[in-house]
């Protein structure tokens, strides 16, 4: 017989060997397919996890954004509100004298239309001040504020509270709520202490 003879006469035997062959290829399928699917799932996680961080570092970066707009604009809102500061530093020194002048006029009819129009000029500088937020800084009969005043010197006052401003030598200026110049200042001093052994 011949070998085609003899396979013809065992189907049982090609049946075995294909279905080995179809089992083979099956299990390598499956084995292939197992890896594959693992090999997708740890892809997915690493892409799941890079998304994630991309997020994160977005969300960064606007609120970084929106910290700078922030910051922007306090400092233009501060730049418009102080940028007048030095130049009304300046006019003080104005108000002063005209101040020393009116507080220095004789009471004199000559005099009297003069000091007038220096009152005018004095009360229109306050005015134009005030306009842009620069306020005086009263501070007679109140206690002395180192953040505000200046003390010259400090004298004894039985009748005032110790650390109480007695006399404003030079007024002090605030903008915006903002010190321009420090009030220069007399402060009454503690009272001694009694020495009770004598």
């Amino acid at each position: 017989m011949s070998e085609q003879g003899q396979d013809i006469e065992n189907p049982e035997v090609e049946t075995q060997e294909t279905a080995q062959e179809q089992s083979e290829s099956a299990q390598e399928s499956a084995d292939n397919t197992v890896e594959s699917v693992v090999e997708q799932d740890s892809q997915v996680e690493a892409l799941q996890a890079e998304v994630a961080e991309l997020k994160e570092e977005v969300l960064r970066a606007q609120a970084e954004t929106q910290n700078v707009r922030r910051r922007a604009e306090v400092d233009v809102e501060k730049a418009h509100k102080f940028s007048t500061e030095k130049f009304a530093r300046e006019l003080l020194e104005v108000v002063d004298n005209l101040e020393r002048a009116i507080a220095a006029s004789p009471e004199d009819e000559v005099v009297k239309p003069f000091l007038e129009g220096v009152e005018m000029t004095q009360k229109s500088f306050v005015n134009t001040l005030k306009k842009f937020k620069v306020e005086a800084i009263e501070p007679e009969g109140h206690p002395f504020d180192p953040d505000l005043h200046q003390a010259i010197s400090m004298v004894d006052a039985p009748d005032a509270e110790p650390n109480t401003v007695l006399n404003v030598v030079q007024k002090g200026y605030t903008i915006h709520d903002r010190l321009l110049r420090p009030a220069m200042v007399v402060v009454s001093k503690a009272a001694p202490a009694v020495d009770e052994k004598a």
